[in-house]
């Protein structure tokens, strides 16, 4: 079951209530009785009445709260394990073993791996985060492991029933400045000047010099789409995806990933191609391997397009090719539970289409993605993180339970931050490592959370808890709260809920509480 205040309504007698009907998304018949947005910021205390959305037997519940008392109600999400947990630079054996002891026991559907292709060593900043972002060729050896040890982690993770997909980059080969030798993960041979990759192999006709028209040949400007898609992103050499020679090189690389057990691709800087030639590309992927997925399966593919409107190029021009990220989503949701702009959770009831997102089904969404959490990429001061955990709390949460999209979660890691007038200056800074470079594992702490400069968002109690809902229906009786404690032999460790004979349940949530959200299911019933 899922509650939320946004779907809420005045005590007053059924009679004056004004009920919204409708069909919902993905079959779902519901009944919605909403606040007059205009009455719901005046409001310091609230009582809701049951709202029921019905989808294939499955429920969910979740409150979250400013201050609001609210009675609890049947209202169906999105459940039992979609998401996907981004697991941000984590090495590949220790994706395995989260995989088998955590994110499969705990219904996760997926993980977003770092790409895993060989990629240039930059020493200057040291080991950055973005260096990964930079290809020297399609060998499988990066700081996150071997290719070995990137062919067991995919196979562990599928027999326990959790997806791999795969960033890759596509684009670029390394920005042209980085000269030449072999400072690269896998040691192959590069001369950027020269455009010259023969690990590929690559040679400067694979490049789009002829076409780009700047003199700088970098993308200068970004109403102009035949620079943002045929002239270097910050200088990174662009590759000819129009020559044949490119199209099968990089087909044969995500077929690689594909034949390994790959389930599918996040695509990393999609705006800077053209999509008639992604679409000749993704043509020649390879079906899913059969060994894990049934005969016929296509690899899902999620494509990275940063359109917060006022350009030319759009994310409609994708997403006939596939999901699309809608980076819209964090930057608007940001700024509602911020309450900036005069935005406010009243505002959450048209959530999706009705507020400018593009159409569910084509969305892969997320509340802070690797790029601007660290305050560049997409979606500017209004971004959530888990700089601020309360908010970014109340954020997943609310994402986890609204049916819209496909919903990414974000595992991340601490680096020492230096704000200066708001732009931090170690925003480059790689995951935790050894003095040679080397990616530190993650370590497991004993109640449950990560060690060693880890944030793991994903196992946070009150995220962890919502993904893994599965249920049908909510009878009377007493539930323990799984966001603030948990069912033990002994009782509950955390809130005490009791549902009535009439499905209602009466709780109140305090605006000073650090995790302003509740949750039961049929599991945490006493």
């Amino acid at each position: 079951m899922l509650i939320g205040p946004w779907l809420c309504e005045l005590a007053q007698p059924p009679a004056l209530w004004p009920t919204l009907e409708r069909s919902c998304r993905r079959g779902v018949i519901c009944t919605v009785r909403l606040v007059p947005a205009a009455l719901f910021d005046r409001l310091t205390s609230l009582q809701c009445w049951i709202v029921q959305m019905k989808v294939k037997a499955r429920w969910c519940l979740l409150a979250l709260g400013f201050g609001i008392g609210l009675t609890h109600y049947h209202h169906s999400t999105r459940c039992g394990g979609t998401s996907i947990v981004h697991l941000f630079e984590w090495r590949w054996a220790d994706i395995a073993e989260e995989c088998e002891n955590y994110l499969a026991p705990n219904g996760f559907g997926a993980v977003q791996i770092s790409p895993p292709s060989e990629n240039i060593v930059v020493t200057e900043p040291w080991r950055p985060w973005w260096e990964r972002y930079q290809p020297i060729s399609y060998k499988l050896c990066s700081r996150s492991g071997t290719e070995q040890e990137l062919r067991d982690m995919i196979c562990r993770c599928n027999k326990v029933g959790v997806k791999i997909y795969a960033d890759v980059v596509i684009n670029h080969m390394c920005a042209a400045s980085a000269g030449e030798g072999r400072r690269s993960t896998c040691g192959s041979y590069f001369n950027a000047s020269e455009e010259e990759f023969p690990s590929v192999p690559y040679s400067a006709s694979h490049f789009n010099d002829d076409k780009c028209t700047t003199a700088s040949g970098n993308i200068e400007n970004y109403q102009d789409i035949y620079q943002v898609r045929d002239c270097r992103l910050l200088g990174l050499l662009d590759l000819a995806h129009r020559k044949e020679h490119v199209r099968e090189r990089v087909a044969n690389y995500m077929n690689s990933l594909v034949d390994m057990g790959v389930a599918g691709f996040r695509v990393d800087a999609c705006k800077h191609m053209w999509p008639e030639d992604l679409k000749a590309i993704y043509s020649r992927l390879n079906n899913l391997n059969t060994q894990w997925f049934p005969e016929g399966s296509k690899p899902f593919i999620y494509q990275e397009v940063i359109d917060l409107g006022g350009e030319p190029i759009k994310a409609s021009d994708y997403s006939g090719l596939g999901h699309v990220t809608e980076f819209k989503y964090g930057a608007k949701l940001g700024s509602v539970i911020r309450r900036w702009n005069g935005d406010k959770l009243a505002d959450l009831k048209t959530w999706g289409e009705g507020c400018g997102l593009m159409p569910s089904n084509q969305a892969l969404v997320f509340v802070d993605n690797h790029d601007n959490q660290r305050g560049h990429g997409a979606g500017g001061a209004s971004i959530l993180t888990f700089w601020e955990p309360r908010m970014y709390k109340m954020a997943v949460a609310f994402m986890l339970a609204h049916p819209y999209g496909v919903t990414r979660l974000m595992s991340s890691y601490r680096w020492d931050r230096s704000l200066v007038d708001g732009k931090d200056q170690n925003d480059w800074m790689g995951p935790p490592s050894y003095p040679d470079g080397s990616t530190k594992p993650v370590p497991i702490n004993p109640d449950g959370s990560c060690g060693g400069g880890w944030v793991c968002e994903h196992r946070w109690p009150q995220i962890s808890t919502l993904d893994a809902f599965l249920q049908t229906g909510m009878p009377a009786g007493s539930y323990c709260d799984v966001i603030s404690g948990q069912r033990t032999a002994a009782g509950c460790t955390g809130k005490l809920i009791t549902v009535g004979q009439d499905g209602k349940a009466h709780f109140t949530i305090k605006a000073t509480e650090q995790d302003p959200i509740i949750a039961i299911h049929a599991g945490s019933k006493l």
